[in-house]
């Protein structure tokens, strides 16, 4: 009695062992099989333990499914500090139609990104970052009108944004950083973007008004050679809540509404922006960083509500606001950084002690200082503008 038992638990067991291993789709097994032979963990990691095709894929690390199709893929260990997998992308990876997220975690994957891809209709997250992908990339993404999420940042790709990426009408993220990408940035027709970030790429050109949606909350667009006027382009971008134009050729004046943006940062230094700032009102974004611009005229008395002000390297003159100096001297200014302008004067009496908390800097302006203050390096080490600049410079 107890053998036959035995027997009827172990045909069950291998006929549920059975099932399970036709429960996945044909087209869907050979395509695992296919993305397994083209990748290796690296020293370290056991993500590929459990690929072992003789059980159910659907119980795979990293691979979920829904009915006999896989829905969800996340090659590698997402844990921190996981060493990540080598190898390439096999183009198998366009079998898994019914996809709708793809990952690849941070390791040493190469190669250029399969145009297959584009074949994955349903996918709605797409992020294979941080490791070592080149080429260009598809224009054929175009075609992934569900995508929402597009992530492909610090890779080694090259080559233009396609333009048919700006047309997919569902993004909400797209982060491209650290590249080399170049060209300009394409007409951005989705109206849900929430995420844009570009940074440190080679891309160029002018970005004409309406080219970004009006619903971007975090942009950032700095270390690249993107040029011309954004005075009608930003304020057409009020929800902003990131801002990051650092290190381009962007020309023109700076639209006074920027700064009343709710945000934390403003960092539009390095640039070209020339002509007067005026804010339409007090200043409450705590870090804003204008510096080694072509700004002039009068500083703003209203950016005294600012805690951090880099105003350095422009062509500001006349005198340093009062209210400016009264907010540093309660120690309400963390940093205030004013060399490099024309200024000509400063209330702020010789004996006066700069709070240990604050930095302020103001050489190389057109007066004698009446205070001497520690400043950057590259401040240099000259105190005072030489008078005939002065003399020349009139705003």
């Amino acid at each position: 009695m107890l053998l036959l038992l035995i027997i009827i638990n172990l045909s069950i067991l291998l006929h549920q062992f059975q099932l399970s291993i036709a429960i996945l789709d044909p087209v869907d097994f050979l395509a695992l099989q296919s993305i397994r032979k083209s990748i290796e963990d690296m020293p370290g990691s056991n993500y590929l333990s459990s690929w072992d095709f003789t059980s159910d894929p659907c119980n795979f690390a990293g691979v979920f499914c829904d009915g006999e199709r896989v829905v969800t893929l996340n090659l590698g260990d997402p844990r921190a500090g996981a060493p990540g997998l080598s190898g390439r992308l096999d183009p198998a990876i366009g079998k898994l139609t019914n996809l709708v997220e793809f990952t690849i975690v941070p390791g040493r994957i190469i190669g250029s990104l399969p145009a297959t891809l584009s074949e994955l209709k349903h996918l709605r997250f797409l992020a294979i970052c941080r490791n070592f992908i080149s080429g260009e990339v598809p224009t054929t993404f175009g075609e992934l009108t569900a995508l929402r999420t597009l992530d492909l940042s610090y890779n080694q790709l090259t080559g233009n944004i396609p333009w048919a990426v700006g047309t997919l009408p569902a993004l909400t993220n797209v982060v491209m950083c650290h590249n080399r990408l170049s060209g300009s940035i394409p007409f951005f027709v989705s109206q849900t973007l929430t995420r844009l970030d570009l940074k440190h790429n080679n891309l160029s050109g002018s970005i004409p008004p309406g080219f970004l949606p009006s619903s971007l909350q975090y942009l950032s667009l700095s270390w690249n050679r993107l040029s011309g006027p954004v005075d009608v382009l930003l304020p057409q971008l009020n929800r902003l809540n990131y801002l990051d134009f650092s290190l381009n050729q962007f020309t023109g004046p700076i639209p006074g509404s920027v700064f009343s943006f709710p945000i934390i940062n403003l960092q539009l230094e390095r640039n070209l922006f020339s002509g007067p700032v005026q804010p339409f009102d007090e200043v409450s974004i705590q870090t804003v960083d204008l510096s080694h611009n072509m700004l002039y005229g009068e500083v703003s008395p209203l950016f005294s509500t600012v805690q951090n002000l880099y105003l350095n390297n422009n062509r500001f003159t006349g005198s340093v606001p009062t209210t400016l100096i009264d907010r540093l001297m309660g120690g309400n200014i963390q940093l205030l950084y004013l060399q490099h302008n024309f200024l000509t004067a400063v209330p702020i009496k010789p004996t006066a002690a700069i709070p240990l908390s604050s930095s302020f800097c103001l050489q190389y302006n057109c007066m004698v200082l009446p205070v001497q203050t520690p400043c950057p390096i590259e401040a240099g080490t000259q105190k005072t503008r030489p008078v005939s600049q002065c003399m020349q410079w009139k705003g």
